[in-house]
């Protein structure tokens, strides 16, 4: 299985992928579409080729997804790994990769969906959130679910707490899924 991940910023997750050996051998490419992200820095420390491009260079979606997906079919790619990737996907590339596109929501959907799931979650006052991987579809993170992990959220829990907590659950639990995906 030929991967490409898809990311917009540091590349916590990204890194946490490309840390995975079995992982790593099947990374193909980085997808990025913001040329100061850190991510950039982490795939060239990994010799992981990057497609760079910028949205406001384009006339609109469809145009840079054409782009992305003539780099995507020139390295024969199966599966596409959101990872901080802080754009929707457009019908180009869902048409291309149907239930072949994951991505990782800080939630357990369907709750708090969208922008700002963690800050959704402690304004609703709830006990515990999560972290969700689905598949993409055309909606936003409405997805088939492939599996999903509970965190926990105390009387005491910040927004930036919270935030520190899922990222570590994430860096855990998001390889656990890609290594199954290859695997099956």
């Amino acid at each position: 299985m030929k991967i490409a991940i898809f990311a917009s910023g540091n590349g916590s997750n990204f890194q946490a992928l490309v840390d995975d050996e079995l992982i790593k051998s099947h990374i193909q490419l980085l997808v990025c579409d913001k040329p100061n992200a850190y991510v950039l820095e982490r795939a060239r420390a990994n010799d992981i080729p990057i497609f760079l491009f910028e949205a406001k260079n384009y006339s609109d979606k469809e145009a840079f997804e054409t782009e992305i997906l003539l780099a995507l079919r020139s390295y024969q790619v199966d599966l596409l790994v959101l990872a901080g990737y802080m754009r929707l996907i457009g019908p180009t590339l869902l048409a291309e990769f149907p239930e072949r596109i994951v991505n990782l929501h800080p939630s357990l959907l369907p709750a708090f969906k969208g922008k700002d799931a963690m800050g959704q979650a402690l304004e609703a006052g709830v006990s515990e959130t999560g972290v969700t991987a689905h598949f993409v579809d055309a909606g936003m993170d409405t997805g088939p679910i492939i599996d999903q992990v509970k965190v926990p959220i105390t009387s005491d829990e910040t927004a930036n707490s919270l935030a520190e907590k899922i990222h570590q659950v994430e860096h855990v639990f998001y390889p656990k899924v890609i290594r199954h995906l290859i695997k099956n």
